[in-house]
């Protein structure tokens, strides 16, 4: 009986992560690669889409399949995810002709989000695309391409994401998912889920940007060269994939209304299904990854991102190697509440709720006392009052979450997680798979392809155990100071963008 393999690949912000897995689920081989993040000035934020996506990429599939042992023809699918919404201007060739501008951390279109709100209407722009414009939308980037680099602009034949760029290494076909294209706001029309000049006929030309589709289709097959560069079988079957934290929601059995994702990762990134469209300025909707489905998102700008930074600055004592697990350690010790430190974890402004790119990162209410381990156990006080941020804009909207399933690194940080649901006050359900991403591109392989039902997510990756909220007033008292202290400081804080 032939084998049937199924390979997903996941590029995040720090690091590709691959994965093989059987028609049961059962992980054959796993690779990784890590790589870094850019920052060229403040407010900028990209990666090489050759180096760090593409050469990424094609060592993950050598590396899987010399681990395997497979035979690259039982390999039936694959599917890419990767960090969105990003911006990448390509030529005919699909030859990069800058580095890729990242998702919302990147805050360079701050005045082009601006300009269009003041030409288009804000109003009009949620009732065309669904979403407020935001850091994270890709038209305000497009704009600020046009305008600061018409040089780069006039030679651009597509503008692609990350997974649009892979897809097209692999098949030679320009084509983006619905779910990552929704971002492309104020060109995607939300209603008729197709591209549309409609409400901004004057910025670019549609036929720009890559063709769309859903999720769960077959774009095509691996080409004979990129099966020379990845050693994958030419005539592979290649599925549209979709942007990371959608795959890592379906990884977690994510499958219906008011199922919720919470990914703990280099952002927070929250995906919640619902039975209708939510219309919200504080949220983001898009369809979901399979027709005539729908969900609201919301994402923290940096999470994991602070503790490499804080580990990176404050932490140049310790073993790099051991760094995270010695800081947890110290940071335990520090009581609930940090000693009365108040964090914002704004250092790239912050996306939902607040949609404020001029937002500061601020350590608040130091004193002499004060230790590194009070500092670092803030950190995740701070993401966690954010998160519950956004917990609240759920409620409002009544839309808080049935089934909390939570999956990236940070679940393994146990002071997280546990500071997360103690301050949201709900419970977290964990599968036994936790590295995400990739494994949810390996499932929708298998679904694409037609080998899997969308059900079989809960016999692939079953529930391994639970994180159970404890109330604890510190945390409740400590929200209210986080809130006032963005509230008060907001201002000061767009006054230093001078």
């Amino acid at each position: 009986m032939t084998n049937k393999f199924y390979l997903g690949v996941d590029i995040g912000t720090y690091e590709t992560k691959g994965v093989l897995v059987n028609l049961e689920g059962v992980v054959i081989a796993q690779s990784a690669k890590k790589h870094q993040l850019i920052v060229p000035q403040q407010g900028w934020a990209e990666h090489r889409p050759i180096e760090d996506w593409w050469n990424d990429f094609v060592f993950i599939c050598k590396d899987i399949i010399s681990k395997s042992k497979c035979n690259p023809k039982d390999i039936k699918a694959v599917t890419a995810s990767a960090i969105g919404p990003c911006m990448l201007p390509v030529d005919k060739n699909g030859n990069p002709l800058m580095n890729a501008v990242l998702y919302g951390v990147d805050t360079r279109a701050s005045k082009e989000i601006i300009e269009l709100n003041s030409k288009i209407g804000e109003k009009k722009i949620i009732e065309f695309g669904g979403n407020a414009l935001t850091s994270q939308s890709v038209g305000p980037k497009i704009l600020w391409l046009k305008k600061n680099k018409p040089e780069i602009y006039n030679k651009t034949y597509k503008v692609l994401n990350s997974t649009s760029f892979i897809n097209f290494k692999l098949t030679s076909k320009f084509c983006i998912d619905h779910f990552s294209g929704a971002n492309t706001i104020p060109f995607y029309d939300i209603k008729k889920q197709k591209w549309s000049d409609e409400i901004a006929s004057d910025i670019i030309d549609l036929s720009i940007l890559p063709d769309l589709i859903w999720t769960n289709e077959v774009i095509g097959e691996v080409t004979e060269s990129a099966a020379n560069e990845t050693g994958l079988s030419s005539g592979t079957l290649v599925t549209a994939g979709t942007i990371d934290a959608a795959a890592e929601a379906l990884s977690v059995g994510v499958s219906k209304p008011k199922d919720m994702m919470m990914m703990y990762g280099s952002t927070m990134y929250f995906i919640i299904l619902t039975d209708k469209p939510i219309y919200d300025n504080r949220m983001w909707y898009a369809p979901w990854l399979f027709k005539g489905e729908h969900c609201s998102q919301a994402g923290l700008s940096t999470s994991g991102t602070l503790t490499h930074w804080f580990k990176n600055e404050f932490a140049k004592d310790i073993n790099s190697e051991k760094a995270f697990e010695v800081l947890a350690k110290e940071a335990e010790k520090s009581p609930i509440g940090s000693n009365g430190i108040i964090f914002l974890p704004y250092f790239s402004g912050e996306r939902t709720p607040i949609h404020d790119t001029h937002a500061k990162g601020t350590f608040f209410g130091l004193n002499l006392t004060h230790k590194r381990s009070d500092l670092y156990r803030s950190i995740f006080e701070g993401i966690s009052y954010g998160t519950k941020h956004v917990f609240d804009t759920l409620e409002d909207l009544n839309n808080l979450p049935q089934n909390l399933y939570s999956v990236g690194g940070g679940t393994k940080n146990a002071l997280w997680s546990q500071t997360t649901s103690d301050v949201i006050g709900l419970d977290q359900i964990l599968r036994k798979i936790t590295f995400g991403a990739s494994y949810g591109d390996a499932f929708l392989s298998a679904y694409s392809i037609g080998d899997v039902n969308k059900e079989d997510i809960d016999e692939w990756n079953k529930i391994d155990s639970k994180i159970i909220s404890q109330k604890k007033e510190a945390y409740e008292k400590g929200f209210k100071f986080f809130r006032s202290l963005y509230e008060q400081t907001k201002d000061i804080m767009k006054d230093m963008d001078y």
